[in-house]
């Protein structure tokens, strides 16, 4: 992981960005590519790479990229600015809007003990009521390391301190490993449930529609991970029951805990109120309101603009929400590349060249082997945005070249783009947060988070498969 300060400059890195940029650069488009797309996709690779490394902060790198690609006059300045009118980048900045107000009502700390005292009499019961907390507030907080390392890492941390389990003193399989490795893992399956549940879900979504004119809406991609999800969510607290079991296994006290936690709370606050209404609001309108001409980014708007009114948020919220204008900033670039990729010529070349080298198989072994190998080059990715930036397009592309439905093509990789976060401790943005609690080491998060992928795979593609089968998706 990259441990520079905040705004400082690492030079050799960014040199490294710059050296691999020039060299693509330099080499001669090939046959059948227009010079203008093969420069861009210079710009891209650098820009890539860079988030991976990180030179510079996320946001610093995006800004780069966009004037490079504005000097080189690869694209008119109109043209590298237009990702920041994309309706769905503004569909997450409002999600992270609307997500500080669980933070600030309290609701969603309300909302994970609730279900801690309803199911936490038992170690794996509790486990459980942490998934479920996340699952219910996932539609509407798109920053997964805010929901899990803000809400419920800190519940999981005092429970775990309460009962004993503490870090360094041989302590830490007593019941807090297990809780972090559980909760840790749940976040990555709901963050895969929902278009909104994690803040590069719209960039696949995005994607797509540029590759294969497809939409995916909130309710569609909702829908058809909502068999899976709730498998996955079943099983994988068991599994590391079994395979990483907790030296304590009944916490009676947790529920005590729970109660007396509500109790300083206090009943519902009238901001808590509203957050709710919200919510319920919110979720409607992305499930039944494009039958009445009402977009999620315009619901969405809809739910900030009542948070607003209602005092929930204030302006001076919105403005020191840094997550969501960071968000903004390399969302807006990164898709920007991602359609000039296209429409120059880049993506189709891609396909075309890479179709004819699969062209021998079936489009489901295609479909399927592609995918895994997707699924796991992500132990080479600290970063989810950074790795459905670099692959996500040519992966789709050849996918669908090679005949695969492409919905189904586009819906599987977007949730992969998720799940395959289970593979390592920095994979992830929860992730650097959960494992440095030091209750799990490297090797037993690497080999759980193995065995973790594999069951994924086999539930996402078997009953997965079978459920995308009777939604008419293949």
């Amino acid at each position: 992981m990259n441990t520079q300060k905040q705004g400082e400059v690492n030079w050799k890195s960014l040199l490294i960005c710059v050296a691999i940029g020039a060299i693509i650069w330099f080499i001669p488009a090939p046959s059948g590519l227009e010079t203008d797309a093969w420069h861009l996709f210079s710009i891209f690779v650098a820009t890539i790479v860079a988030l991976v490394i990180k030179p510079v902060p996320m946001g610093s790198t995006a800004i780069i990229a966009l004037t490079v690609i504005a000097l080189t006059q690869i694209l008119t300045l109109e043209q590298s600015l237009s990702g920041f009118q994309n309706t769905t980048i503004w569909l997450i900045v409002i999600a992270f809007f609307i997500s500080r107000g669980f933070i600030k009502t309290g609701l969603g700390t309300r909302v994970s003990y609730v279900f801690v005292r309803m199911f936490g009499k038992k170690t794996l019961g509790l486990s459980y009521s942490m998934l479920l907390s996340d699952l219910i507030l996932a539609p509407a907080m798109p920053s997964n390391t805010a929901r899990a390392g803000g809400i419920i890492f800190p519940i999981i941390r005092s429970l775990s301190e309460t009962y004993g389990s503490r870090v360094g003193d041989g302590t830490e399989r007593r019941i807090g490993a297990f809780l972090v490795k559980v909760s840790f893992q749940g976040d990555m399956i709901t963050s895969a449930m929902f278009v909104t549940a994690m803040a590069a879900n719209p960039l696949a979504v995005q994607i797509t529609q540029e590759i294969t004119g497809e939409t995916i809406t909130w309710g569609g991609w909702a829908l058809a991970a909502l068999v899976p999800g709730l498998i996955s969510l079943a099983l994988i607290p068991f599994v590391i029951y079994k395979l990483y079991p907790p030296e304590l296994k009944e916490t009676p006290e947790a529920s005590a805990i729970a109660v007396e936690k509500l109790k300083e709370m206090g009943p519902l606050k009238k901001e808590e109120r509203y957050m709710i209404g919200v919510f319920v609001l919110l979720l409607s309108l992305w499930i039944f309101g494009g039958n009445f001409g009402i977009s999620a980014t315009t619901s969405a708007f809809v739910g900030l603009c009542v948070l607003l009114l209602s005092g929930v948020l204030t302006w001076s919220d919105i403005k020191k929400e840094q997550g969501a204008w960071d968000t903004l900033v390399w969302f807006s670039v990164l898709v920007m590349m991602a359609t000039y990729l296209n429409e120059l010529g880049m993506i189709p070349w891609f396909s075309d060249l890479m179709g004819n080298s699969v062209g021998q198989m079936s489009w489901i072994m295609t479909l399927v082997i592609l995918a895994i190998v997707y699924f796991y080059s992500h132990y080479f990715f600290a970063s989810n945005t950074a790795h459905v930036s670099a692959m996500y397009a040519a992966f789709l592309s050849v996918i669908v070249a090679s005949g695969a439905p492409p919905l189904l093509s586009a819906l599987i990789l977007a949730f992969f783009s998720n799940l395959f976060s289970c593979l390592t401790h920095y994979g992830a943005g929860p992730a650097p947060v959960f494992f440095g609690s030091g209750y799990v080491s490297q090797k037993k998060w690497w080999s759980l988070g193995f065995i973790i992928s594999l069951i994924h795979i086999v539930v996402w593609f078997g009953a997965g498969g079978l459920w995308w089968k009777a939604l008419g998706l293949w």
